[in-house]
């Protein structure tokens, strides 16, 4: 997400500025707390009284900064936040550029279903953490797969703050699944799920994670190479590194991140696209009024429709973004590429998903 900031920031200072200002990011350490968050934007608004503040990473930590900017009459404009609870909190200053959490694996759904059914997957086994962007998703796909007709093999609840998934992994071994879809916060918790069924041999014929595959060049190599990752899905909520060149600064994003942190762009994380999408909402909202107002802004945030990286961004009165379209994403030969809704589609999904290495 830093990476995404910072990129705008010099990106737009090269190119004049914003209104004719130079712009800087001031980004503070939150610990990965919540008492912290709150001080953190208090001071920013009250003491250092920056123009505007940004979306963190994570629900909670998003709701925290949009509670103390709301009593400063700021707009919060984020990311992240994406899970049910961060809608339902009356914050009327908070809007969310990214695809809302219950409709991430909506395209997976669609797909798994649209197999014919000679070759139509049986059994689903879903596991993952309580967090408010993870269990959202699977609690929404769970009931549309049964009423699909797939049985539930497995249904496993865990605190977020696990740090030992080897006991989960070895249920969902058990449940012989035909399906798996996990609930994963990021790169850790997806690659121990993953390292432990290519350990165990344990070769569903689809796995989907919430997060983790959309960690680029990292997520392969912690699989120990792109045979480990082949077959694998992620939701993603609207962009890829070979998306058509008309998706917005889209070649002004990759040469830049290129530029200024190396690697591909198959490297970039999609935390990265998420923070630079906020940034350009912003940056069209300003210039469309010429001013630096937030109170005038959030009004302009309401009742237009804006472009990014992700695709078309339009605000409803909860904060979502209701013009966000969920595509599904198959690493294959070394790439991440959108392989549903097949009118998007670059490739046709791998089915079933290769098995492990030997190796």
């Amino acid at each position: 997400m830093q990476r995404g900031y910072e990129l705008w920031a010099d990106l737009t200072n090269k190119n004049g500025g914003l209104l004719g200002r130079q712009v800087r990011f001031d980004i503070i350490n939150d610990a990965s707390k919540t008492e912290q968050t709150l001080t953190n934007y208090e001071k920013l608004i009250a003491q250092d009284h920056v123009n505007f503040v940004v979306g963190p990473f994570a629900d909670d930590f998003t709701v925290a900064g949009a509670r103390v900017a709301k009593r400063h009459h700021y707009l919060f404009l984020e990311g992240v936040g994406t899970s049910p609870s961060t809608f339902q909190q009356n914050l009327d200053n908070l809007f969310s550029v990214s695809l809302s959490a219950t409709k991430y694996l909506s395209t997976f759904v669609d797909y798994v279903l649209s197999l014919p059914k000679d070759i139509r997957p049986r059994t689903v086994a879903y596991a993952s953490s309580d967090d408010p962007f993870t269990q959202p998703q699977i609690d929404t796909a769970k009931p549309q797969f049964e009423a699909g007709g797939l049985k539930t093999a497995l249904y496993s609840i865990y605190p977020a703050e696990t740090t030992d998934f080897t006991p989960i992994a070895q249920k969902i071994i058990a449940s012989g699944a035909d399906v798996v879809v996990l609930g994963t916060l990021g790169l850790s918790d997806c690659a121990a799920f993953l390292q432990a069924f290519k350990q165990q041999h344990f070769n569903p014929k689809l796995i989907i994670a919430t997060a983790g595959p959309d960690q680029g060049d990292a997520f392969v190599k912690a699989l120990g190479g792109t045979q480990s990752a082949e077959g694998l899905i992620v939701p993603n909520d609207g962009w890829w590194p070979t998306k058509a060149q008309d998706a917005f600064q889209q070649e002004q994003f990759i040469s830049g991140y290129q530029a200024k942190y190396g690697g591909t762009p198959d490297d970039i994380s999609s935390d990265t696209v998420q923070a630079f999408s906020v940034m350009q909402v912003l940056t069209q909202a300003i210039n469309k009024i010429h001013s630096l107002d937030n109170v005038a802004l959030m009004q302009v945030l309401r009742t237009n429709t804006f472009s990014t990286l992700q695709g078309p961004v339009k605000f409803g009165a909860d904060g979502q973004n209701i013009a966000s379209i969920p595509f599904l994403f198959q690493w294959q030969k070394g790439h991440l590429i959108p392989v549903f809704p097949l009118n998007e589609a670059q490739q046709n999904p791998e089915f079933p998903k290769p098995v492990w290495p030997t190796s």
